[in-house]
């Protein structure tokens, strides 16, 4: 077998990944060629990361520290497994299309350079491309996956049905991800920090009324309430859920209180800023506690050295 034919085969098999997702691989392309520059388009090449602009139509807004790291070290050790995907700006300058945290892993790995498909394509078609992609990764969570759904049906003109076919989902699936983008923010920010579960969520969405919704997720957080728990609840079947002091709650309800947006807000910052799950309980006074949960002696001294910092 010739050298050429197998570099092809190369290149055919890590372009699968993203040519799966669209019906073309081709599309929008209108050149085989970056002129001047000796980069086939639809090819793999490596780009050198300061030629590269992030992409404004990105649907992940967070990043793991963590993760990033994590994704640095195995970058370092094993290079780029995956290339990222670039469309083409102008003379030698790229701007991203999929691949985020494999750009910025790359960066913190001190990497020059990356491996990345070539595309030409217009702003519809980029995010389209951007949100399809982003859909299928397993770490999203359900408030991301919800608003990456609604952006292709709003902004790409798309069907449910039509968005089906192009993720490989169910549309009552998609229809219940929809749905979480109509509870309180208070509860959409909880499904983001992993204070509730997805089932929890979708019983949730089957109480109409916003205070009982608000009502029911404060029980599940101060009483650590199951989802089918949560189901009775939403059902009439409980009006009443017996807490893990002996405590009814109607008999606490008075005393704590719901966490404002901004202090939700608040508990996603400290999370971020200790990488570990904060937790803020609030009374109806004003009065509180804030718990930072460590893993570990390390990790103690780690949260301890930046309380100090």
């Amino acid at each position: 077998m010739s050298t050429t034919k197998t570099m092809s085969t190369k290149r055919n098999a890590l372009g699968r990944g993203l040519s799966a997702l669209l019906e073309n691989a081709n599309t929008d392309i209108t050149s085989n060629k970056l002129e001047g520059e000796g980069k086939v388009v639809g090819a793999v090449a490596n780009i050198e990361i300061s030629k590269i602009e992030t992409n404004p139509f990105q649907p992940r807004t967070h990043f793991e520290a963590d993760a990033l790291n994590e994704l640095a070290g195995s970058i370092k050790e094993h290079g780029i497994i995956q290339p990222i995907t670039v469309r083409k700006l102008g003379y030698d300058k790229y701007q991203l299309i999929s691949g985020e945290r494999r750009y910025r892993a790359s960066q913190l790995a001190g990497l020059t350079s990356v491996p990345a498909y070539i595309r030409i394509a217009n702003d519809q078609a980029m995010l389209e491309m951007a949100l399809v992609e982003n859909i299928q990764r397993e770490n999203l969570d359900a408030i991301e996956v919800a608003i990456s759904y609604k952006r292709l049906i709003d902004e790409c003109s798309l069907t449910q049905e039509q968005l089906s076919q192009k993720v490989s989902k169910q549309r009552s699936t998609i229809t219940n991800y929809l749905r979480l983008l109509k509870l309180p923010v208070e509860i959409q920010l909880a499904i983001r920090n992993g204070d509730i579960s997805m089932g929890h969520a979708r019983a949730l969405i089957s109480i109409e009324n916003h205070d009982k919704q608000l009502d029911i997720y404060n029980q599940i957080v101060l009483n650590d309430l199951s989802v089918r728990d949560v189901e009775d609840l939403a059902r009439g079947v409980k009006t009443d859920i017996t807490t893990k002091t002996g405590k009814s709650e109607s008999e606490k309800k008075s005393t704590k209180a719901v966490l404002s947006v901004e202090q939700q807000t608040l508990v996603e910052d400290l999370r971020a800023v200790f990488n570990a799950k904060v937790q803020i309980s609030k009374e109806s006074n004003g009065k509180g506690k804030i718990v930072i949960p460590f893993k570990s002696d390390n990790d103690l001294k780690r949260i301890l050295d930046l309380l100090d910092a």
